[in-house]
């Protein structure tokens, strides 16, 4: 899979550690890999690395990824950073987005693929039908979003880990907590495992005041710790919901159909199969009127 811009032009192919490539190539083959990988998707190992990541000795890692990607430590609030975990949660001194009410803004720093949802509540990725149903582990919910559009954005280790809200609204309900495994989002997962079924994530429908009523969920993944969101009930355009500790994890957004005439050129990419990146705050798709 490639990594293109909004003008399509190519930026790199999607990286695959040679850990991810180790552990998800070749499991129908290798017994040990299949009990090794099954270990380390689970939350005390997950917690293990956590606390490793709040270490100084984690530092030379945060280092090699801000020398690798040349990000611009000018930007965050803190330049200096005591170790991994801290690097990781940066956070900028200021956000740009675009205040027009019928802007739908990205709400984080991401490779972006924005699918439809089908008959019978099926997305496709890469070829392969996933089901909402399985993902929100709720049919009448799932229901409101067929025909409509699923938006997921992945985040990397070197991608600010932060995240917004859309627009203005409420919360609809507390936030749905589900529990389990903890398989990297990197796209070579998704060759042997329904990623979004089987990792740990949490949602919350939010009522917005432009676009309808919205799913936004947060994904954990291979090594991240937690999953952080504010206790809120009201929120505006642009606010922090919350923010991952730790690895690199997905956000999923679930739209309804007739509401958001999103950027075509992400729509092409992600039938070539190509991710779009994006930047924070950043705007995707426009209201559709009336």
């Amino acid at each position: 899979m490639k990594i293109v811009n909004l003008e399509g032009k190519v930026i790199q192919a999607t990286t695959v550690s040679s850990i991810q490539k180790f552990l998800y190539t070749n499991l129908d083959k290798n017994f040990f890999k299949r009990i090794l990988l099954k270990i380390l998707i689970t939350k005390p190992i997950s917690w293990l690395f956590t606390l490793y990541w709040k270490t100084p000795w984690s530092c030379s890692y945060a280092n090699k990824i801000i020398q690798r990607h040349q990000i611009v430590l000018k930007n965050f609030e803190k330049q200096e950073f005591s170790c991994y975990n801290d690097f990781f949660t940066r956070k900028y001194k200021q956000i740009s987005f675009d205040t027009n009410i019928f802007s739908f803004i990205s709400p984080c720093e991401s490779k972006l693929s924005i699918y439809p949802i089908k008959e019978n509540f099926f997305y496709q990725i890469k070829n392969t039908n996933y089901s909402l149903v399985d993902l929100l582990q709720n049919k009448e919910l799932a229901t409101e979003y067929q025909n409509g559009y699923l938006l997921v954005f992945r985040l990397e280790p070197q991608d600010y880990h932060r995240y917004l809200f859309v627009d203005q609204g409420f919360f609809v309900n507390k936030t749905k907590k589900i529990k389990g495994k903890l398989h990297t989002v990197n796209p070579i997962a998704f060759e042997n495992f329904d990623v979004f079924k089987e990792n740990t994530r949490e949602y919350s429908i939010l009522q917005t005041k432009n676009f309808g009523k919205i799913v936004q969920m947060e994904v954990g993944a291979l090594l991240v710790g937690k999953i952080k969101n504010h206790l809120c009930k009201n929120f505006q355009k642009g606010e922090e919901k919350g923010y991952f500790e730790c690895g690199g994890s997905t956000i999923v957004i679930l739209v309804k159909k007739n509401t958001v005439l999103f950027d075509p050129r992400i729509l092409e990419n992600t039938k070539k199969n190509y991710e779009t990146q994006i930047k924070i705050g950043e705007t995707i798709g426009k209201k559709i009127s009336g």
